[in-house]
């Protein structure tokens, strides 16, 4: 019997030169994919049929004080004044200006005494002009400025530096495990709204430091007129465990149980929903920062579609990893973020 004729799809390419290679390459890794029941990510619908390909870009834009947003993600602070901070900052920034995010600058409290590392923390002229960039101070720092009557180095801080506006850190736990920490004489919550009354025009976010915040401080913040709240939930970088490690062995043993409590982003998140279906809650903040533990973007895209404020997530360690020598590696990883996100965007619906 004579061998049947070869079939020619009108528009086919004859003979794919990529087909045996791409075949055998799904014959040997598909016994490498299955995927266990219980590793199914049940916090999604996956629709397959209602869109297309998103194209680059595609995500929407969202107002950010007196900035724009391309994207829901947000650079949380990380480092600063030390030999290595140039780099990760400058790196930042440039990913920050290049892709349309927004950026927390580690902490300047050195500024505040010493302009030595100025050039650190000078990031500007690498994001441009458009990308918010936040200043970040601890309040222990504002509580003794607001003490001294030196509270116009925030503005002036800020005017240098070119920046958007001011991050607070609330950071007891971290400050109390510190061996040379701050003392709180004020609770924080006093300091925030002193702040708020001295600067009312200064934009202003208020953030823990990887262990989050319960009910009772999230509702106090949230009748605050911030731009913005940060959950730096339990999950990601502790600081009070990080403030451990510095520490001897007799302060470990004590203390190791205080970096076991707090909050995760999810809990927060269910919470703020929680208290901004309120009715007596006077919400005057204006946005939320989920961060704290968001490993990518199928974490960062599934809370903030469930956050009932409009909210970007927030990364730390993720872009430290990325940012310390090489700046196309952390450009590889945000496009990658970015584009994972317009995917999810486009077929998974989160099951709220």
């Amino acid at each position: 019997m004579p061998e049947p004729s070869p079939v020619h799809l009108p528009g086919a390419v004859p003979n794919d030169p990529t087909a045996p290679g791409r075949k055998d390459d799904h014959i040997e890794l598909a016994f490498q994919s299955q995927v266990e029941h219980g590793m199914l990510d049940d916090r999604f619908d996956y629709e397959p049929l209602l869109a297309a390909h998103p194209v680059p870009g595609s995500l929407p834009r969202m107002k950010w004080g007196r900035a724009t947003l391309r994207a829901p993600l947000w650079v949380s602070s990380m480092t600063g004044g030390t030999d290595k901070a140039y780099t990760i900052n400058h790196n930042l920034a440039r990913a920050v200006g290049e892709f349309g995010l927004g950026m927390g600058l580690g902490s300047c409290r050195s500024l505040l005494y010493d302009d030595g590392r100025f050039h650190d923390f000078n990031v500007r002229p690498a994001a441009g002009p458009d990308a918010p960039i936040f200043a970040n101070l601890g309040s222990a720092q504002v509580q003794i400025l607001l003490e001294r009557g030196e509270l116009a180095m925030i503005p002036q801080l800020v005017d240098a530096l070119q920046l958007d506006g001011l991050i607070v850190h609330v950071n007891p736990l971290q400050e109390w495990l510190q061996p040379e920490g701050d003392r709180f004489t004020v609770a924080p919550i006093h300091t925030v709204r002193a702040l708020l009354e001295e600067l009312p025009d200064l934009p202003l976010i208020v953030k823990e430091v990887g262990q989050g915040m319960g009910p009772a401080s999230l509702r106090a913040l949230l009748e605050l007129p911030l731009l913005a709240l940060d959950t730096a939930a339990n999950g990601g970088t502790n600081f009070s465990k990080l403030e451990l490690f510095r520490s001897d062995a007799l302060a470990r043993s004590a203390y190791g149980g205080l970096t076991r409590v707090g909050h995760s982003a999810t809990d927060m998140v269910h919470r703020i929903n929680a208290l901004t279906s309120d009715e007596h809650l006077q919400l005057r903040c204006q946005n939320l920062i989920i961060s704290g533990g968001v490993q990518g973007f199928l974490d960062g895209y599934y809370l903030t579609e469930i956050a009932r404020m409009p909210a970007i997530y927030g990364q730390a360690s993720a872009f430290l990893r990325h940012a310390r020598e090489d700046y196309d590696s952390l450009r590889r990883y945000v496009a990658t973020q970015l584009r994972g996100l317009e995917l999810a965007k486009a077929y998974l619906h989160p099951r709220r």
